[in-house]
Formats: C-alpha cells, structure tokens, sequence
C-alpha cells in the first residue's frame, strides 16, 4: 500500500537526506522541532517506517540495538560498513555474503531466504585520529 505524499512525509524525507550518516527517529525528531515544522515523533516513525518499506530509506540497527536511518543512495538490497564513531557509512557489494547466505539456507532446507548484514567498525579517519593521540 502506497503512502500518500503529505507534507509532512516530504519535511521527513527531506530532513533525513540533508543529515550526515545514520540517524535515530529521535534525532530527526528533533531536527524536525528545531526548524519549527510541528511534526510529531508519532508521525516520524511512521513515515520512516514508510520510506524503508518504499526503499526511499535505509534502516539498520546500531550495536546498541537502536533503529537508525538515512536517505537510501541506491535502490536494491546492498550491505553498508558503519564507523562507530562518526556514523560514515559506505554501501558496499558483498558477493560472497550473497552466496553463503543461499547456500547456508539451502543446506538447511530453507527456502526464500531473507539476510540483514551491516559491518561496523572505524573509518580510516576516525582511526588516524584515534592513533595520533
């Protein structure tokens, strides 16, 4: 079921692509508060929820178990590595993720198998910084 394009589900798409990285409901939330725009955490969840469903949005859940989104960069399924520290992230290609995946399903007699894999870590930069103090 498509969503209808309300004002408000535009602020919140728009919002989300001008934040760097990954960022919490609460987060946009209150980037939404700050620009005085009324919109509520209630509406928030549900037009982020929305945008992932429609692949506008990527979601993914931090180490901590929190959801985080951002505006998705391209559509399909794709895999993304995460720097804990500045929240960079980076989609990447992961072939043989892909074909284990199939193939650990399939020998244990799974079928239409779905998987989920962020990769966290440092950024180089974020690394170089943490080294040099």
């Amino acid at each position: 079921m498509a969503q209808r394009n309300t004002w408000q589900r535009e602020r919140v798409r728009n919002a989300l692509g001008e934040v760097e990285g990954f960022v919490s409901a609460q987060t946009l939330h209150q980037v939404l508060r700050d620009a005085e725009t009324g919109i509520g955490l209630a509406t928030v969840y549900r037009t982020l929820a929305g945008l992932t469903a429609s692949g506008e949005a990527d979601s993914l859940q931090s180490p901590e178990g929190e959801a985080l989104y951002r505006a998705c960069e391209s559509s399909g399924h794709h895999h993304h590595l995460i720097c804990r520290s500045c929240g960079t992230a980076v989609e990447i290609e992961a072939t043989a993720v892909e074909k284990w995946a199939r193939d650990t399903a399939a020998q244990n007699g799974f079928i239409e198998a779905e998987h989920v894999i962020d990769i966290f870590g440092l950024c180089a930069a974020c690394a170089a910084a943490r080294d040099s103090r």
